[in-house]
């Protein structure tokens, strides 16, 4: 099968391919996008449906990009992964990769992942904690659950997203950076607690290093409970994670995302307890294209990059040089 590489703005492709760790996504359209609704919803422009892989052993939601929305600011890959029990023994083993010119947000709700990379870091990450790994030019890296989970049986649940790069760095040195849940700005408002991930809202700024203007913050609210938007970013999106909200009206339920009018005046409502993700940002400027792990606004790079991982020429990362994720055929 020939896997393109496709344009991350303007109009439906053809044939897409993304891959979060060492799962490949390939195929026509409807089979592997996640499913989007026009909205006349008001300040609700797009609904988003998940679409559920099973990775053997726990299922991951793909919910960017998708056949009508590319990206939301500079988000261009957004995966829920569980949450999953695995049996003892059994864990999470995504072996080394590469990625160019995008930078890996990791976030996790329950259970840890071990993080190395070849720039020799070696970082366990666990619920609330920051994993921030700019690729830049060129960076390999594995994800695996730990010996010592492995004993008393794997339990995961998070988000994998990709944030693209603006065209001024997505030549940079690659770079990873970790800050414990201690570090990442909490803001409480009436009936809802919110992690700020990375970049702002709500008046507080997250310390991990974005390029770009970026949303992106965890909230937990309360059943009954309202929660205003962030409107001081262009574009952005809600993503249900648990529970059920409403938008406009609109009910939204776990594996769908609410693509919201840009800097329209927007509240959600819980129904019940809930946990949603607020993403989004800028609008990046130019084009992007994506295949497999690479994204760059230049499919010439895109290929480089393939030729440079089939060649054995991206680095090895140390403690894990044996085993690695081949290059889609």
């Amino acid at each position: 099968m020939t896997h393109a590489v496709e344009p991350l703005h303007g109009g439906r492709a053809r044939r897409h391919t993304a891959c979060w760790s060492h799962v490949m996504i390939s195929g026509t359209l409807p089979a592997n996008e996640p499913a989007c609704v026009a909205s006349r919803q008001g300040a609700v422009e797009l609904r988003i449906e998940a679409r559920p892989r099973d990775l053997g052993g726990f299922s991951v939601r793909r919910v960017l990009p998708s056949s009508e929305r590319r990206l939301v600011g500079p988000f261009v890959f957004f995966d829920h992964m569980g949450p999953a029990h695995m049996a003892i023994g059994a864990g999470m083993d995504v072996r080394p990769h590469p990625h160019i010119e995008l930078a890996t947000v990791t976030y996790l709700f329950e259970g840890e992942i071990d993080h190395k990379d070849s720039l020799g870091s070696m970082q366990t990450i666990r619920p609330g904690d920051v994993n921030w790994m700019i690729a830049g030019r060129g960076i390999v890296h594995s994800e695996r659950s730990s010996p010592a989970s492995r004993e008393t049986g794997v339990h995961i649940h998070g988000i994998q997203s990709w944030v693209a790069l603006p065209l001024e760095h997505e030549r940079t040195e690659p770079r990873f950076d970790h800050h414990p849940a201690s570090t990442i700005p909490k803001v409480d408002l009436d009936g809802a607690s919110l992690d700020v991930i990375a970049g702002e809202a709500y008046g507080a700024r997250s310390p991990v290093s974005v390029l770009s203007p970026t949303l992106y913050v965890h909230a937990r609210i309360a059943a009954g409970a309202r929660l205003p938007i962030d409107d001081t970013h262009e574009e952005r999106g809600v993503y249900v994670v648990e529970g059920a909200i409403t938008v406009n009206g609109a009910r939204f339920t776990p594996g769908t995302m609410a693509v919201l009018a840009p800097h329209a005046h927007v509240s959600i409502e819980a129904e019940e307890t809930s946990r949603v993700m607020l993403v989004g940002g800028a609008k990046l400027t130019g084009e992007r294209h994506i295949f497999w792990n690479f994204v760059s606004s230049s499919p010439e790079r895109i290929e480089q990059a393939k030729s440079d991982w089939r060649a054995g020429r991206f680095p090895k990362v140390p403690g894990d040089e044996i085993e690695f994720i081949p290059l889609p055929a």
